[in-house]
């Protein structure tokens, strides 16, 4: 079996001169970098864990990971199908449920790509191909829990 290998860099930026001296002591900032990129990413917790909201939480990041690798896969598959895509836009929900204890894990997320295609005898085939694009996702595929799609396919 092939096996690929990513690695990254992440790097907490929040210490405030006390260190993690108490949970107010610091802020949640960091930045994600992976060699060879263009820039970085800045991050931080969601606000309702103490953090920036005008930065990336792992949560959008995990978000837009499933819906990106989706996305490139139903690409994919169109192109192999002969159905031209000529738009495609996510706007992806997720629900992550939090325990008593402070844990907690994504329950569902449902994807809801508005696709343009330029022929519409390919509307249904280009619908199912997101059945597919779920199978072969790399990302969906490393989740446990179902991945919900509601496409909005359209011709030009």
């Amino acid at each position: 079996m092939k096996k690929h290998h990513y690695k990254a860099r992440v790097i907490w930026t929040g210490n405030e001169g006390k260190g993690t001296l108490d949970r107010r002591s610091y802020n949640r900032n960091h930045s994600i970098s992976c060699e060879g990129k263009y820039s970085d990413i800045r991050g931080s917790s969601d606000p309702s864990f103490s953090g920036d909201g005008s930065k990336y939480n792992p949560e959008d990041l995990f978000l837009s990971s499933l819906s990106a690798c989706h996305m490139l896969w139903y690409l994919h598959l169109c192109s192999m199908n002969n159905i031209v895509v000529t738009d495609y836009t996510d706007n992806p929900t997720g629900i992550m449920e939090e325990t008593a204890d402070g844990s907690g894990r994504f329950i569902e997320v449902i994807l809801n790509p508005i696709v343009k295609i330029n022929n519409s005898a390919m509307l249904q085939q280009a619908n199912e191909l997101h059945i597919e694009a779920n199978k072969m996702c790399f990302i969906a595929n490393s989740c446990n829990f179902k991945i919900g799609h509601n496409p909005e396919t359209t011709a030009e």
